[in-house]
């Protein structure tokens, strides 16, 4: 039980795919497929990478948005540098 854990685990956590994990571990891939499967129909782990993907652009997003600001802000003082000089 533990093994089919840590497999599943190994496919969930680090987005390898199926294939190359059934084959490190020696097992056949369409059992870790289905193990897969039905520990993400049970809710044991995450329905994918989905939900992580979308907060990851969400994130992204705000720190364009961020960045864009900042770099507004540095160019007006700049230029407020450039005036006082003077």
């Amino acid at each position: 039980m533990e093994f089919r854990e840590g497999a599943v685990r190994i496919v969930t956590e680090t987005g390898k795919p199926i294939a190359e994990v059934a084959k490190d571990l020696g097992i056949n891939e369409t059992t870790l497929a289905s193990w897969v499967s039905r520990a993400r129909r049970a809710g044991t782990v995450s329905g994918g990478e989905g939900d992580e993907l979308e907060r990851l652009r969400r994130e992204n997003a705000q720190l364009k948005r961020d960045n864009k600001e900042l770099v507004m802000e540095c160019d007006v003082l700049k230029r407020c540098m450039v005036l006082w000089v003077k």
